[in-house]
């Protein structure tokens, strides 16, 4: 099958979608409007994304088009391009729906009558690079359409078949977008293998660290949009979730599995009968709203930076291994998890380079012979994309992952958590 080609009447939608400002969302938002949905109310959020997706994924394809220093055409960036075109063009021809007169000014009343969200405040965690550039005076017509979007309308209005149907034609859609996009962090990564590997160079600049900040960010926005999407029309209903949101989600718990997933990945990856101890200090009772996944993810990749530290600043022999510290704080504003090892530390010079993506101690062969797969989880081992991409997923709700070294005894690595969920997305 010949790969797919984008097309000059294609390139001309994308550019003009790229001109429209994307419409950021905090997780508040998601959770009201997504309590109890009616199919209307799904109707509603599937007319939002196929507006909204389309703008994101033109806005990436023309930043993977415009790529500085030739890495743009790299087989691996081009494949990326591919897939997001190849999606955006799905949603903008998808079908509208055909709704009866009656339906139609359902919604425009609702329109009308909605009870206003609780308003999306600037994300305060991101760095200057990733601030939204300022919009010189203009009023943004579309900030203000978001709300109609979320305008739930009577919930005694009895649904035709047709938007049950077109609801579960969007998901189908919106589910084969995602497994499309499944492999873009690992993709990109060997696409900067690639540029490496011709430009002869073992360190990536300043301009390419910030797109790829940029680009994964976006990616996580996505797909936490149609995970949260597919979530509200296909699981079933449970009362502390609303699509993928947990709006009591346990930090104990969440720390407790963590904590066995890095201890099993360090056992294994060092042939170890015992990896040292994690001692957890936190409330049991603790609870809030928040993506139980992406937490899960970013203690998973903190604690397995902090047992390979241990194991291998005191060795594989060692017999009594110092504990690995989790210590969870409940502020009125954020919940702070702190993770502190006796691994050594981290020269000062080495710290902002910590946070680069591909500084990693693996060699590029080594990574190139991994990269076969889809979960980048697995491969990333050796990428180094396991502090920067877990930044990311906090800064995206408005949080932030901090970190302070001692060379010659250990590290402390900070994340704090927004309570107060009211950050909008950081779109760009």
């Amino acid at each position: 099958m010949a790969p797919y080609q984008i097309q000059p009447a294609l390139w001309k939608q994308i550019a003009h979608y790229a001109t429209f400002p994307q419409t950021g969302v905090s997780l508040r938002q998601m959770v009201m409007f997504g309590q109890n949905p009616s199919q209307g109310t799904l109707l509603r959020a599937s007319q939002f994304l196929a507006e909204e997706l389309p703008i994101r994924l033109a806005h990436r394809v023309k930043e993977l088009d415009e790529l500085p220093h030739n890495l743009n055409k790299m087989p691996s960036i081009e494949k990326v391009k591919r897939w997001y075109a190849e999606s955006f063009e799905e949603l903008v021809n998808f079908p509208k729906p055909e709704l009866p007169p009656a339906i139609h000014d359902a919604f425009v009343k609702a329109s009308g009558d909605a009870s206003t969200l609780p308003e999306a405040f600037p994300n305060p965690s991101l760095p200057e690079h990733m601030k939204p550039k300022p919009t010189n005076g203009k009023v943004n017509v579309r900030q203000r359409m978001a709300h109609r979007y979320y305008a739930d309308p009577d919930n005694t209005i009895k649904w035709p078949p047709e938007v049950h149907d077109y609801n579960e034609r969007f998901t189908k859609v919106l589910s084969n977008i995602k497994r499309r996009h499944d492999p873009v962090v690992t993709t990109i990564a060997q696409g900067i293998l690639e540029f490496k590997k011709e430009s002869k160079s073992t360190q990536i600049d300043r301009s390419i660290q910030t797109f790829l900040d940029r680009f994964y960010m976006s990616r996580i926005g996505i797909r936490v949009l149609i995970g949260q999407h597919i979530a509200l029309n296909r699981l079933e209903p449970h009362e502390d979730y609303v699509g993928i949101i947990c709006t009591k989600t346990n930090v104990h718990q969440i720390a407790r599995e963590a904590i066995e997933n890095a201890t099993y990945v360090c056992e294994e990856h060092y042939g170890l009968f015992k990896g040292p101890p994690v001692q957890l200090i936190c409330p049991k009772d603790l609870d809030f709203m928040y993506v139980p996944s992406h937490l899960n993810h970013m203690m998973f990749e903190v604690l397995k930076n902090s047992l390979r530290a241990v194991v291998e600043t005191h060795g594989v022999d060692c017999e009594n291994y110092p504990p690995v510290k989790v210590i969870v704080a409940e502020g009125n504003e954020d919940i702070t998890i702190k993770i502190s090892d006796e691994g050594g530390g981290i020269p000062r010079s080495a710290i902002p380079l910590v946070w680069t993506f591909m500084y990693t101690t693996a060699s590029p062969e080594n990574l190139e012979q991994d990269f076969q797969g889809t979960d980048f989880k697995a491969p990333m081992a050796g990428f180094g994309y396991g502090l920067p991409i877990a930044r990311l997923y906090a800064q995206y709700f408005g949080g932030n992952l901090k970190l302070i070294s001692m060379e010659g005894y250990g590290t402390d690595v900070f994340l704090s958590l927004s309570r107060l969920s009211s950050s909008t997305e950081p779109l760009q």
